[in-house]
């Protein structure tokens, strides 16, 4: 039988402060369903914004915190701001992610040091921090971002050091699964294709679009909604018996 989810329970949501982001369209349908939500965020400014909005369309608690995802102390900090302000933290959306269009041939080591420390070890410490409370919860939903790029090799608009960042993604998804299933705690991850964010260099023009759409089975590239949508179910209720997956959400761009 699958655990039920508190009713007071709180989702940290990483990387949400961008109004165009996967992450504040996750935030918003997360307090929707009725979580209380962190937005965490490098810019304080934009994360105390998306908490504010949320809590004025959707009457719950909010909190926005500024931190850098890659700075071990800081996650601590923050996570621990979060525990004493808002209900216990059973949900946890690792959407925060720097892109990397560079050449392999020009990647430095700082380049790389850069990708890896945002989408993986950043990943990596804001879980470790918050799966204690899910665990004292006795129930947890972890979803992570990942990227077509990992499954592709790239194609789409980042390259090596991204791909091989959010292949990591991946491979920490399934493993932290086996462990945290005797906990009744649920870890996944979503795949997107392109998606028109900030991520992909700007803004996408509709000159852009079309050429990215020309290969996608559906014909369009996709929303921040369309990922949202999954990250959110993938943390409710309904999902208690999925874990260790990893969702394409890409049009059918890549089909395996």
């Amino acid at each position: 039988m699958t655990t039920p989810l508190p009713t007071e329970r709180t989702a940290v949501v990483t990387g949400a402060g961008s109004p165009r982001g996967i992450g504040r369209a996750t935030c918003d349908r997360l307090a929707r369903d009725g979580w209380a939500v962190a937005v965490l965020d490098v810019d304080g400014d934009a994360a105390k914004r998306a908490a504010a909005d949320n809590a004025d369309a959707h009457s719950v608690p909010t909190l926005g915190i500024a931190v850098d995802i890659s700075d071990e102390g800081a996650v601590d900090v923050a996570v621990a701001t979060v525990e004493s302000a808002l209900p216990p933290i059973v949900g946890l959306a690792n959407v925060a992610g720097v892109s990397s269009p560079i050449d392999f041939l020009d990647v430095t080591a700082a380049e790389w040091d850069r990708v890896f420390n945002v989408n993986m070890r950043g990943t990596f410490f804001v879980t470790r921090r918050v799966v204690p409370a899910m665990i004292a919860a006795g129930v947890g939903r972890i979803v992570s971002v990942s990227s077509i790029s990992a499954q592709r090799g790239g194609g789409t608009y980042s390259k090596v050091p991204y791909s091989a960042s959010k292949a990591a993604v991946i491979g920490f998804t399934r493993a932290l699964a086996r462990e945290m299933g005797p906990h009744h705690i649920t870890v996944n991850c979503v795949a997107p294709g392109p998606i028109d964010t900030e991520i992909m260099g700007g803004t996408l023009t509709e000159e852009r679009k079309a050429a990215m759409s020309a290969d996608i089975p559906l014909g369009r590239v996709g929303t921040v909604d369309d990922v949202a949508a999954l990250l959110t179910f993938l943390m409710g209720e309904d999902a208690g018996y999925i874990t260790a997956a990893t969702y394409d959400v890409n049009g059918g761009l890549q089909i395996s």
